[in-house]
């Protein structure tokens, strides 16, 4: 078996004694272990998770868990036949790579080779820490305290239009809670989507019989109530935040490893960090896309599954394999299954597919004629096969695009 060097050129290998640390314990670290596994890594694997709960999947957390139809979102993965071994409520402090040591609360932890999938923190907002009623929605002890919040039919502000805020808006509705949405942009998602792509999203909100306000900034948060720069007083019996996430890297400070400018860390095509020895994987990483020609970072569920089988694979080092995706993701919000795949920074041109005031519409971005984003809401069928075409790199007829009953495969021109 060959060995897979590191980008510093220091040999990983894949002898039976060889020891695999993952730090993280959620998707993207869960998935790196159990691909080791499935590839055929031998060697010992330790994951390390800052909770003390069973590693756990996040997107149940702003749907079942919150309105109380599932208890928990654990993942159905046995690690112990696995020869996983896990150390969990024990939170990643430092790396010293020179001795090839992971520091943590319970001590050094030794690593020939060590993954960093510490995910991403949630941005809070400033001014609210402590205040009485202020929550975020981030792990599964954020969604066990908006639980009773919620049964007991709150009036609820959430900050930020984004994504997790419209998923919750949409879980606190269905609860039965007055919802406020507050978003200091001019529209929802302003971080994510052009304006004429989110403009139709707009109306879901009151559709839904929740109040959104747009250039709505936050001035202060009391308790009881959110006070808007403009002087409005929003009565809240809770207050959730929904603004943002940030690499949880913090603790890497000082370990030689390189992070961007958002505090990623910098991996690699073969998802490798600055340092031998070492990989990113998930939300805090960012990585270079040839296929788009850019930096990205991806800070969603299917990134967090896919990234660690390269991992996995790098590892055992019989063949590198390159890691550009065609990211991916979806959102249910408002009775709406949103789904996104691509990047559309790049692209010079918009075609829409249905009435975007109807129940189903796909948007698609075209470059150069060829696809390289499209989102779908409530047209399935479509992001499956754009998706194909995405990666393919096929080049499309736009007219035929624009044909919502024609099959997006069918709209090539080639």
């Amino acid at each position: 078996m060959s060995e897979q060097t590191g980008r510093q050129g220091t040999p990983e290998g894949t002898s039976p004694g060889r020891r695999v640390v993952v730090a993280g314990a959620g998707m993207a670290g869960v998935q790196t272990a159990v691909a080791l596994r499935e590839q055929g890594f031998t060697g010992t694997v330790t994951l390390i998770g800052a909770e003390p709960h069973q590693p756990y999947d996040r997107p149940p957390l702003s749907k079942a868990v919150l309105l109380g139809k599932a208890e928990d979102s654990a993942f159905d993965v046995d690690f112990e036949s696995l020869g996983v071994e896990l150390r969990l409520g024990c939170e990643a402090l430092g790396v010293r790579p020179a001795e090839r040591e992971l520091d943590t609360e319970a001590g050094p932890v030794p690593y020939d080779v060590l993954v960093i999938a510490t995910g991403a923190e949630p941005i809070r907002l400033p001014g609210a820490e402590g205040v009485p009623g202020v929550h975020l929605l981030r792990t599964v002890d954020d969604a066990e305290r908006l639980r009773p919040v919620l049964a007991r039919q709150h009036d609820v502000v959430v900050v930020g239009a984004g994504w997790i805020g419209a998923e919750f808006a949409t879980a606190a509705r269905e609860a039965g809670c007055a919802v406020t949405v507050v978003e200091a942009a001019d529209r929802p998602l302003a971080g994510a989507l052009p304006a004429e792509v989110a403009a139709p999203m707009t109306g879901w909100y009151a559709d839904a019989g929740a109040e959104l306000r747009t250039h709505a900034r936050v001035e202060r948060v009391e308790p009881g109530a959110v006070v808007l720069a403009d002087g409005t007083r929003l009565p809240a019996g809770a207050v959730v935040v929904g603004i943002g996430a940030r690499p949880a890297t913090a603790w890497l400070a000082g370990s030689g490893i390189e992070l961007g400018p958002h505090g990623e860390v910098v991996a690699d095509a073969h998802l490798r960090a600055s340092l031998p020895g070492v990989y990113a994987v998930g939300d805090c990483a960012s990585f270079p896309s040839a296929r788009y020609g850019e930096r990205l970072m991806v800070h969603h569920w299917d990134n967090a599954l896919q990234g660690p089988r390269a991992v996995a694979a790098n590892i055992m080092g019989e063949t590198p394999v390159v890691y550009d995706p065609v990211p991916y993701f979806w959102s249910e919000q408002f009775g709406r299954f949103v789904q996104y795949a691509g990047h559309h920074a790049g692209a010079d041109r918009l075609v829409w597919r249905g009435d975007p005031a109807g129940p189903a519409w796909t948007v698609c971005w075209l470059r150069e004629d060829r696809l390289v984003a499209l989102l779908a809401v409530g047209r399935p069928r479509d992001l499956a096969q754009g998706r194909r075409l995405i990666e393919a790199a096929r080049r499309m007829d736009s007219g035929a695009l624009t044909d919502p009953s024609r099959p997006l495969k069918d709209a090539t021109a080639d």
